[in-house]
This record gives C-alpha cells, structure tokens and sequence, in this order.
C-alpha cells in the first residue's frame, strides 16, 4: 500500500484533500492522471452496461435527497454502525474494528451512529426543511422507475444504471481511499420477474467477474462469498460479494445484490393490491404506482438484481494489479504500471529527440494532433530532452506506447514505437500511425 501511495502522490493520481491545512480524513482529490483514470474505470463500465445492452438506461439523479425518499428505504432507521469509545487512547471506533491494543474494559458500550450527512435546504435553518446527501446512487433509480417506464417503454426484464458520488460520514475512514467518506459508485438496478431472480442474479454474477477481467483483475484474483443469511442487509434475499486481496487484505470488490420487490415495494402507493412479499413500510405520501402489467393484465412489482462497485475500490485493484517493478539487463529496475491500454490515462506520449529543435518539435505536435483527434482519450506530448527519463516517466504512469520523432523522421516521415510492457521498437510511417493507435487501445 505504501507504494501506491507513494505513487499516485508523486505522479499526480490522488492527493489527500485540503493537504495544505492539514487534511480531512476520509476525503481525497483526483489528480491529472488520477481523474483520467477513474473516467475511463468509469467509462468501461458505462459503456459495458448501457451501450451493451439494448434494455438498459442510463441516469444521472440529484445527490440532495427527499428525506421521505430515504425514510420509506429504512436508510433513516437502519443505516447506522455502532460505535465505541477507548477511554485509553481517546480514539473512536465502529464496534467491529477495534484494534487489539485497546482493552475491553477501557472501551464505552456500543451506541448506535447514523451514517448518513443531513443538511439545511432554504435560507431558514429551523431543523424542519432538510435534505439528505444520498448515502447511495440507488433510491432515486427506484423512484424514477416510473419515469423510465413511461419515457422508454421498457419492459420487463430492463434495468437502469447510474455512476454518481455517495456521502456515508464513516466513524473511521481507514487504507487509503478504500473507505472514505465521499465516493463514487456505479450501481445497475435489473428488474426481473418474480421467480426468474435466481437465474438473473447468477448471471450477472458470471458477466461481472467477465467485466473485472477485462479491466485487468483477473478471475483467478477474484473469490466469491455467498453472504450468510444472518448477515444480508435487511431488503436482500441473496447477495454474493466479489471478495479481492487488496494490499491490506480481502475485501468486497463489487456485491451483487438480489433485492426482492422491497425497494419499488417501499415507494410504491397502493401497496395493499400489488402482492409485495417483502416486509415494507406503510407508504401513504407516495403518488405513483411502481409496478407494471403481466399478459393477463395483472399488476405486479417486479424484483430487483442490484450489481454494486465502488469507483475507488475498483481503482486500487486496478492499480494494485497494474503496478509492478522489474529487474532490467543492465542491473538496474523499473516501475512499470501495466494498465490496459483503454484505462490508460495518457494513451500515447509523443517524444521529440532533440526539444529546441523546431522541426522535430513541429512534427511532434501534429503527430501528437492527428492521434488525439481521434478521440481514443489523451495523448501527451513529452518534450523533456531526455528520452530514457520520457520512457521511465511513461512506463510508472502507464502509457502504452510511446512514439520518438528523430531526424530521420524528417526524412522519410516514420517514428519510432516503443511499447511499455516488451520495450520492443520498432519503426512505423507517420500515416501508418492512427489504424495502429486505434487497433493499440481498443
């Protein structure tokens, strides 16, 4: 872990946030490359759920929240962690994390703390007009289900899926930006039939552990853990977590949830007549009906297969897995991050041989220009006059390639392609250059 510290400070991927007065626990800022990376973490799965699957929708919904929103979810009486004090250190602690240098008897009794971040909404702060930061992209999803339904004509199966900041005011935010108290998710919300939910859930499981892969956390890096019974959050019949061993030890990578029919169940009106199973609350403020109509015409609140990652969790396994330091011939290492090329946040560095000399100079830029110009992500150029340095410096942020513009270059219009994981060179033509780089990052 303290070397991917180390790393994302030194090259600009993460730092802690409001470093200069001290910091605040919990919160960090993306830096140049760190907001790269984590578009395109985010980006791939976008594009893997919506533009992959004709029968999910895409929404971006309000982070301030309708307490009744969050009320009717449970989230105002159950999403609370029970928190102990060390009257010997004078640190606080959720009840399940206790170190073992506090002693038993120097510990409070356990209180209940709720998690989720409140604030006023209006000019008057009376403790009345309040909302909620959401504590999850997921509720406005169940409270738009009509929207969707009515603008899309979706019909069941369907999902809908959001990527969208969260707020939980954890007790002790802990290894690094595993656990913090502002972060991002990327949730789908899948609406199934009442009894095809088994089979659903199963494999979206399966097609998760596929996405993983491809982003470069291998299967084999992957366990699953069946989530035993006394410990499923309240509205879940089923939930399997995608468990992977981050540098401080094995964690929940992504959980894939099997909801039941609580959630569309808990904000629908007219519960009494649509058969839910799960256990809701009496909702007499809800203005929609959120179900739908079978082949007979019957109403029926359809279930829900929740697949859940965190933006941040899902950044530290891809760089954990991406970071490695090789021995070299000539007795020295590097540190090479080997990302998939379209994670990558700078997909090509263009390197001129010598940096005061115009024409090389020039023929960088519109080199640099004609590969950015087709919209792969960025490319960089490194006029730094060194080029083992430029090498170096492109291997430990993750380039794939990086392209040498030399003298020869001025003759005969070809550069040099060094690629990061071999180091191999070789020599291409300058109109050769973009079906290369496209066929490099896709």
């Amino acid at each position: 872990m303290d070397d991917l510290v180390a790393l994302c400070k030194r090259r600009g991927f993460i730092f802690q946030s409001g470093e200069i007065y001290g910091g605040l626990q919990g919160l960090y800022d993306y830096g140049p490359l760190g907001v790269e990376l984590k578009n395109n973490i985010k980006n791939a799965w976008w594009s893997s759920m919506v533009y992959e699957n004709d029968n999910i929708e895409g929404l971006d919904s309000s982070i301030l929240t309708n307490p009744l929103v969050l009320k009717y979810s449970g989230h105002e009486e159950t999403f609370s962690d029970p928190m102990v004090d060390c009257k010997s250190c004078n640190q606080r602690f959720r009840a399940d994390q206790i170190p073992k240098e506090c002693k038993p008897e120097d510990l409070t009794e356990p209180r209940m703390f709720n998690l989720m971040f409140k604030t006023n909404v209006g000019p008057v702060d009376d403790g009345e007009n309040f909302a909620y930061l959401r504590p999850e992209t997921a509720q406005q999803i169940f409270t738009n289900f009509k929207n969707v339904v009515d603008s899309t004509s979706k019909s069941i199966p369907f999902g809908i899926a959001q990527v969208g900041k969260a707020f939980r005011n954890e007790i002790t935010p802990r290894n690094f930006i595993f656990r913090v108290r502002e972060f991002e998710q990327m949730e789908l919300e899948y609406f199934v039939e009442p009894g095809k939910d088994e089979e659903c859930i199963n494999s979206w499981v399966q097609k998760r552990i596929e996405w993983w892969e491809k982003q470069g956390v291998p299967t084999e890096s992957i366990e699953l853990y069946e989530v035993p019974k006394d410990e499923l959050a309240h509205y879940s019949k089923r939930t399997v977590d995608l468990m992977y061993n981050f540098p401080h030890g094995l964690e929940e990578l992504e959980g894939i949830a099997n909801r039941t029919d609580f959630d569309l169940g808990s904000h629908s009106k007219k519960q009494e007549e649509l058969g839910i199973k799960s256990q809701v609350k009496n909702n007499r403020n809800s203005n929609s009906k959120l179900a739908v109509q079978n082949e007979h015409g019957d109403w029926y609140v359809p279930y829900v297969i929740e697949p859940s990652a965190g933006v941040e969790r899902g950044f530290l396994a891809i760089l954990n897995e991406a970071f490695v330091e090789e021995d070299l011939d000539d007795g020295k290492t590097r540190t090479v991050l080997k990302l998939k090329p379209h994670l990558a946040p700078v997909k090509a560095a263009i390197i001129p041989l010598k940096k005061n000399n115009e024409e090389i100079v020039a023929l960088s830029k519109s080199t640099k220009n004609l590969l950015q110009d087709l919209g792969l992500g960025r490319v960089m150029l490194e006029n730094t006059g060194n080029i083992g340095k430029g090498y170096r410096r492109q291997d430990e942020i993750g380039t794939p390639i990086c392209i040498t513009v030399d003298f020869d270059s001025l003759e005969d219009n070809t550069v040099t392609i060094r690629d990061r994981d071999t180091m191999d060179q070789t020599r291409l033509k300058i109109s050769e250059l973009p079906n290369f780089f496209i066929n490099k990052i896709r």
